[in-house]
């Protein structure tokens, strides 16, 4: 029997124990915000403690949690040191979601399985991917027993707002700097390279006024209009911006929440929206910013008595491919055609995630993991979130697999 079908051997006879694992994590809530996400960190430690693997708590200071706009984060990392020379991998997944929403057949937070799949808020995005890395690794040092290299599991909370005291935090302390970096994804692909984000909450101020009076106030929610028009008919002209990146198509803005007014007999004097704007790889961020402010200040303009206040929520950076991927990729790509049965394409993905950290550390590093063919197959953000469990076990034995390849 080859090493590579003793891993498979290995990773089908405990992969019970892994869905078990999964489930544990998907019942301790991790919804951001609030961002509470410290509870969730000392349970997967407790977890890990059980298979003999010590995780590092490394507790980003409350203060600069609060000041972030969440209420904990305890990021964790396992190291473990096979001898000298050799490749340090890292493997990262984040614990963090979004809150449920409506719309559930199954509990959020139950981890039910039903026709062959785990559902769960977080179950696909990216809880299962604790699982099928923890597992590979298991896996690895049960049956491949490496001699050099290491493996680090990064587990970390702050992926739903863009990392900076998730994976930034770690590699600004000091804390981690691998050779190589495999991060929570999808089976069917092995991701390279994807869009940046820039989210913006817009403010705009005019003057309450009785509705029986209205020319005595000043119509935030009419200023508002027309720099959502405004912003709507930028959204046209993208469509126009075609990326040179297989998976992603073009640039787009999207106003996902708007609030404002007093009461119906009032003319409402502020209107609050937030816009997120997606940015190709090939788009310059400073430049998107400027335009995107630009654009708002001269709708703005159009409305006299409107003033108008802009606040960055988030800046990320698109991830852009780093020559040295390619032991990953090649790797991954190989199991994953042999355990599939069908091509691992090497694509880009519109998504954006805190992997871009790491390439800007200089890391290179993709995007892989238990995943389905698609976000929207996966229901991530969506009610009745759920992974198929044979993806799980499939994905968990590439990732097995790759590992004893870059640590041979």
């Amino acid at each position: 029997m080859t090493d590579y079908a003793k891993l498979d051997a290995w990773i089908d006879a405990h992969f019970d124990e892994e869905v078990q694992f999964l489930q544990q994590l998907v019942r301790v809530p991790t919804d951001t915000p609030p961002g509470n996400n410290a509870p969730h960190a000392e349970r997967t430690a407790e977890l890990l403690k059980d298979f003999g693997l010590d995780a590092e708590k490394h507790a980003v200071p409350a203060q600069e949690v609060k000041d972030y706009g969440l209420e904990s984060i305890t990021n964790l990392i396992v190291r473990r040191q096979y001898g000298s020379g050799g490749r340090t991998v890292a493997l990262n997944a984040h614990g963090d979601v979004v809150p449920p929403g409506e719309g559930w057949t199954h509990d959020p937070y139950g981890g039910e399985i039903a026709d062959g799949s785990l559902y769960g808020r977080a179950a696909a995005v990216s809880k299962s991917d604790f699982a099928s890395f923890t597992f590979a690794l298991r896996a690895l040092e049960a049956v491949a027993k490496p001699t050099k290299g290491s493996v680090e599991l990064h587990f970390t909370y702050d992926e739903e707002f863009g990392g900076i005291l998730g994976p930034g935090w770690l590699l600004q302390k000091g804390l981690t700097k691998p050779d190589l970096m495999i991060a929570a994804g999808f089976s069917y692909e092995v991701v390279t390279a994807h869009n940046g984000c820039l989210q913006m909450e817009v403010t705009v101020h005019g003057k309450m006024a009785h509705a029986a009076i209205p020319t005595t106030g000043v119509d935030a929610l009419q200023g508002a209009v027309k720099i959502l028009n405004a912003l709507y008919a930028q959204n046209t002209l993208y469509q126009q911006v075609t990326s040179k990146v297989e998976g992603i198509t073009h640039p787009y803005l999207n106003v996902g929440r708007i609030e404002g007014g007093t009461n119906t007999n009032v003319v409402p004097g502020k209107v609050t929206f937030k816009l997120d704007r997606r940015m190709i790889p090939e788009e310059n961020p400073v430049e998107v910013e400027a335009t995107i402010r630009k654009v708002i200040a001269e709708a703005a303009a159009e409305s006299a008595g409107i003033t108008v206040e802009l606040k960055r929520l988030l800046l990320a950076n698109s991830m852009k491919p780093l020559a040295g991927n390619k032991p990953l990729v090649d790797a991954i790509q190989k199991h994953g055609a042999e355990l599939f049965g069908e091509p691992i394409k090497a694509m880009g993905t519109p998504l954006y995630t805190d992997v871009r950290l790491y390439g800007e550390a200089g890391i290179p590093g993709v995007i892989y993991g238990a995943g389905p063919r698609t976000v929207l197959e996966s229901h991530a953000k969506r009610s009745d979130e759920r992974v198929v469990l044979e993806d799980l076990r499939r994905a968990t034995k590439v990732v097995a697999r790759t590992l004893s390849d870059l640590l041979a």
